[in-house]
C-alpha cells in the first residue's frame, strides 16, 4: 500500500477507533467517473473532497471544505453565501497541502492536519456506502455516509449547482 494510504488508514483508526479497507488501483481515481469506474458504482456515489478559500467578510481567506456527490459540481457563490464571505475559490495547492496535510487528488474527507468548517452533499445520503479519497490520487475507502458526516462534523447542506 503506499505509505500516503496507509497513514490514512492510520490516521482514521487512532482518530476515530475504526478501521478502513483502503482500496488501491493502478489505473488511478483522479476524476470521480474515474473513481466510479474503479470500484463499480455510480459517480454519485463518490464522495469528492473540494478545499476552496473564502474571500471577504469575517472568515476572509479561510479555507472551508466541501463534500460533494461525484455527480454534482460545487457552486462557489453557495458556499460563500453559506458561509458569509463576499466570494469563494479554489485553494491553492500548496495552501491545502500546508493546512489539510493532503495533496489535491487525494484529499479525504477525514483527517485533515487542521479542522475547517465543512459541508455535505445531501445527495450522498441517497446512497447506503459512499467512496472517498484515501490520501492519494489512486486510494479509495468505502463507508457509510452517515458516519462520514458524523465523522467530519459536516453540515448537511446542498451546495451544488443546479
Amino acid at each position: 500500500m503506499h505509505p500516503r494510504a496507509a497513514e490514512f488508514a492510520e490516521r482514521v483508526e487512532e482518530r476515530y477507533g475504526i478501521t478502513i479497507d483502503v482500496s488501491e488501483f493502478d489505473e488511478g481515481t483522479k476524476t470521480a467517473a474515474a473513481a466510479a469506474e474503479a470500484v463499480g458504482c455510480e459517480t454519485a456515489a463518490i464522495a469528492s473532497t473540494i478545499v476552496v478559500a473564502l474571500a471577504g467578510g469575517e472568515r476572509d481567506g479561510e479555507l472551508v471544505a466541501g463534500i460533494t456527490s461525484g455527480a454534482n459540481r460545487l457552486d462557489l457563490d453557495a458556499i460563500a453565501t453559506h458561509f458569509d464571505a463576499d466570494a469563494a475559490e479554489m485553494g491553492s495547492p500548496e495552501r491545502i497541502r500546508e493546512t489539510v496535510g493532503w495533496s489535491i487528488g487525494g484529499v479525504p474527507p477525514l483527517c485533515h492536519e487542521t479542522t475547517i468548517p465543512t459541508v455535505f452533499d445531501p445527495t450522498l445520503l441517497e446512497y447506503d456506502v459512499v467512496y472517498g479519497a484515501a490520501g492519494t490520487p489512486s486510494a479509495l475507502f468505502a463507508i457509510d455516509p452517515e458516519t462520514l458526516v458524523d465523522l467530519a462534523d459536516a453540515s448537511v447542506v446542498d451546495v451544488t449547482e443546479s
